[in-house]
């Protein structure tokens, strides 16, 4: 396995627990709606709600400096190809191409060891790339 893939792959690690905490407090704050009683396993607009977070999450971090937080703990950071800053429309296709690739067992993760770029699935087809950042 190269090492960019064990840096994105620990970065995500990294941002899942992080993204975790987040989700938590995001359902803590509807939580009065609810009136203290459990959300439905089932509850299509929660599921919607969750989602719409997850995206705020890695859009507004993607396009405002190009780099989670857990991006930023293994130096890597998100470049639209022929630019600097990443636009809302290529964050936002990365997002789904790469929920796509989850959703798939990290099937875009793996390609990237057959890329020639390795580029990531997301990554390949959204027009971005990941640089790892020199100190």
């Amino acid at each position: 396995m190269n090492s960019g893939l064990l840096r994105r792959l620990a970065a995500v690690f990294y941002d899942s627990i992080l993204l975790a905490a987040v989700l938590f407090f995001s359902t803590l704050i509807i939580m009065p709606l609810t009136h203290g009683h459990a959300i439905a396993s089932g509850n299509i607009l929660f599921k919607i709600y969750i989602y719409g977070i997850c995206y705020l999450y890695f859009i507004w971090q993607w396009t405002h400096g190009g780099q989670t937080l857990g991006m930023l703990a293994w130096k890597i950071k998100l470049k639209e190809i022929n630019s600097e800053r990443v636009s809302v429309k290529k964050a936002t296709k990365r997002f789904l191409l790469a929920t796509v690739s989850l959703i798939c067992f990290g099937a875009g993760f793996i390609w990237s060891l057959f890329d020639p770029d390795k580029l990531a699935f997301h990554d390949r087809y959204s027009g971005t790339f990941l640089q790892i950042v020199k100190d």
